[in-house]
């Protein structure tokens, strides 16, 4: 295991085993799944304490690199997909880009009547018909996220009929309903997983993830769907890009570096 000798000096001797085994897992020397040695047969094979070997697995653990089960071993973690919050690509889209292969697996389709939640979102009166889907949304096979959504019936009569597990619901609103999600509001909560939701993502009950909850809306600005997503906490990792231009000074013309960075001039903007 040990290529390399440890060597007091200004680089920790825990981070010396933690870069030397962050680089056989990025090699492929252990795969998603894999049990690595023991914390004993790591210590002796590198030549340091318990202690220090518990640090560098511990560092690892905390970039979700490992899983440490108590009393059942050290495993290696799939790495977390990274995800573009403000990306405008659809799941399937996105997954195809990031070399996965998608699935969708309907849960549930059905009509219901709006909830005074439901009914409040999609600014719809309570009890209004409303079509329910539930889908299953996988990568390469290993489930990512359970989409729960409610779309108003009137608008989309018919949608029950549809192939909602090969075709893309918002190409379907678009094409079929000349409805096309123009954009969407969403939050993101992290929550404990409930039993049935985690059975279903093939967790433990009671999980971290992440609770998006979002309305999409239509050209108008008319709310056309409102969903809750449980995302898998261990596998998923969104991130978000900003451009930030930062002046020096304030310019003798007036104009303010922080609204300069925001990309607003005082005065005459010349068009």
């Amino acid at each position: 295991m040990a290529r390399f000798r440890l060597e007091l000096g200004p680089v920790p001797l825990h981070h010396q085993v933690y870069l030397d085994l962050k680089s056989a897992i990025d090699a492929g020397e252990w795969q998603p799944g894999d049990r690595l040695p023991t914390e004993r047969e790591l210590a002796a094979k590198y030549g340091c304490s318990l202690i220090t070997v518990r640090r560098a697995l511990d560092e690892l653990s905390r970039e979700r690199r490992l899983i440490r089960a108590r009393g059942r071993g050290t495993y290696v973690s799939a790495p977390p997909i990274d995800r573009n919050l403000q990306g405008s690509l659809s799941f399937a889209d996105e997954m195809r880009r990031l070399g996965k292969m998608p699935d969708t697996r309907l849960i549930s389709a059905r009509p219901e009547s709006a909830t005074e939640t439901v009914a409040a979102a999609l600014r719809i009166e309570a009890g209004s018909p409303c079509v329910y889907l539930e889908r299953l949304r996988s990568a390469s096979g290993t489930p990512m996220l359970l989409e729960m959504v409610h779309l108003p019936a009137e608008r989309f009569p018919g949608l029950l009929q549809a192939d909602l597990e090969h075709h893309s619901l918002y190409d379907l609103l678009a094409t079929r309903y000349r409805t096309p999600v123009a954009r969407a509001r969403e939050t993101l909560e992290p929550v404990l997983v409930p039993a049935r939701e985690a059975r279903l993502l093939g967790v433990r009950p009671r999980s971290l993830a992440l609770l998006v909850e979002g309305l999409a809306f239509a050209i108008d600005g008319t709310p056309i769907e409102y969903g809750r997503t449980y995302v898998r906490g261990d596998l998923s990792r969104y991130y978000v890009e900003r451009i930030v231009i930062r002046a020096a000074h304030t310019s003798s013309r007036g104009r303010d570096p922080d609204l300069i960075a925001a990309g607003i001039t005082l005065g005459h903007s010349g068009n």
